[in-house]
């Protein structure tokens, strides 16, 4: 069932890009970029900021909505809940007041084994702060506080948002530079007039498009997984303001001791980036990672 729902989820959520993506090219009447005369870098720029960011705006204003299915979130209803969840609750908005957020999450609980939480949402209005019942379950109640207020500091940096820009900017730029690469060495321009000629270096053309996609896919991502780290620095800071220093380090330190127990249902990669935890990779793969070890994580507050 759930496989059916999340194959469900991406095809809707394809399906609202193309429509979205074309209502927007026809809008702005965006001419096709390859004419008889060559390459149109003006369509192709608009063509590629359109694709690049629509994409990457449609999945963070459906980020709540997603996460609450994939995850089977179940939101908290604070004047019906009991008194473990109006307590998970009351700690939430009380860190949220300390933010000084201009409105409060939503709270919600996921079934998991996992110790984990996440923040997603497109704006502070439009928030989600979920944790599993592994994470109520294992942990003390200053270390739930201390990845609260982690979770809290993301929401109240923006950043969401500020991810979901960052890979838009990449996607435009992606598809950008590749289109012109591919123009220039696939000869397209040059055999054009030659109908024959033109459709084997148009061949040509889509191939080494999609071959300079990815290369320059793979060398974004490095960009985006930098900024991620950096992100999850700036948050355990900010919990550290809010939590205290000592009690986001003993949480940050129950996570590693933890980090064996794994939950395959949870494993989606849409939310794995905003998860305060997720398995730390070795060597080179590190610069592919969306988060720093939980050792460097805890040095760096501990020099703080």
């Amino acid at each position: 069932m759930k496989i059916a729902k999340r194959i469900a989820l991406f095809l809707l959520l394809n399906f609202l890009v193309v429509v979205m993506i074309s209502f927007i090219l026809n809008l702005f009447h965006i001419r096709p970029f390859l004419t008889a005369y060559g390459m149109d870098l003006k369509s192709l720029a608009i063509f590629c900021a359109v694709w690049g960011m629509a994409g990457a705006l449609i999945s963070l204003s459906m980020s709540r909505i997603m996460a609450k299915w994939m995850m089977g979130v179940r939101v908290i209803d604070p004047t019906a809940a009991s008194t473990a969840e109006r307590h998970l609750v009351d700690t939430v908005y009380s860190l949220a007041r300390q933010a000084r957020l201009s409105h409060m999450p939503q709270v919600g609980i996921f079934q998991s084994p996992e110790v984990n939480a996440f923040a997603t949402g497109p704006s502070q209005k439009r928030s989600l702060v979920a944790v599993s019942s592994g994470l109520l379950n294992r942990m003390a109640d200053a270390d739930v506080r201390a990845v609260l207020a982690h979770e809290i500091s993301h929401i109240a940096n923006g950043d969401m948002v500020t991810m979901t820009l960052l890979q838009g900017v990449i996607n435009a730029f992606v598809m950008f530079l590749a289109r012109i690469l591919a123009y220039a060495i696939s000869g397209l321009g040059k055999n054009r007039s030659d109908s024959s000629s033109s459709s084997g270096s148009y061949g040509t053309y889509m191939a080494l498009t999609f071959l300079f996609e990815i290369v320059f896919m793979i060398l974004g991502s490095l960009v985006v997984c930098a900024y991620s780290r950096a992100r999850e620095y700036r948050a355990d800071a900010g919990g550290a303001r809010l939590a205290g220093a000592t009690n986001m380090i003993s949480a940050l330190e129950t996570l590693r001791s933890l980090q064996q127990i794994r939950d395959p249902r949870t494993e989606n990669p849409a939310i794995a980036a905003f998860k305060i935890s997720h398995p730390s990779k070795k060597g080179l793969l590190h610069l592919f990672a969306t988060h720093p070890s939980l050792d460097d994580r805890i040095a760096r507050l501990r020099q703080l």
